[in-house]
């Protein structure tokens, strides 16, 4: 007599803990992961904004650094100077209040491209940490938490923001 037993087909401990622990995750909402990116990446951009200006006007040294270290293609070194600074201020300005959010995302996601590729090669990890806040804003959006969501339930675009993104 032949004698089959059936596998056990239950989870093990590890394989609950790990779905248990997926399941709190999947209840972060994306208006706090938006939030948090927003305020991040602005503080990130902000500071750097800081460093170029010297009262209300961009300081010499930055205009001395566009033109010896960083050294743009087709751009005149005081024009990107002025233009950066101006950048890492209106960007992240608009991001911390969540006004034209994706746009100033992609611009500051533009601005990161131009550096990679032109300024700091070598500091991919930096910037691709840098990327993925702003992808989380221009793809997703800023959240309930901003005036974006705000203007969207003022013009009967509630569904935009029902779930923290913009639908797809």
């Amino acid at each position: 007599m032949k004698i089959t037993t059936t596998p056990d087909l239950s989870p093990t401990l590890p394989h609950r803990l790990l779905e248990q622990a997926t399941r709190t995750l999947n209840h972060i909402p994306n208006d706090l992961i938006a939030l948090i990116a927003r305020f991040s990446i602005a503080a990130v951009f902000w500071r750097s904004g800081q460093t170029k200006l010297e009262g209300w006007s961009v300081s010499d040294s930055a205009v001395y650094l566009f033109e010896t270290e960083y050294r743009l293609p087709l751009i005149d070194p005081w024009l990107a100077a002025h233009l950066a600074a101006f950048a890492e201020h209106i960007f992240p300005f608009l991001l911390v209040i969540g006004l034209a959010s994706r746009l100033s995302a992609l611009a500051l996601l533009a601005m990161t491209m131009v550096i990679e590729i032109f300024v700091y090669p070598d500091a991919w990890p930096t910037h691709g940490t840098w990327a993925v806040c702003l992808l989380i804003i221009a793809a997703r959006g800023p959240g309930l938490l901003s005036i974006d969501a705000l203007i969207a339930r003022k013009s009967g675009s509630r569904h935009m923001y029902q779930t923290g993104h913009m639908a797809r």
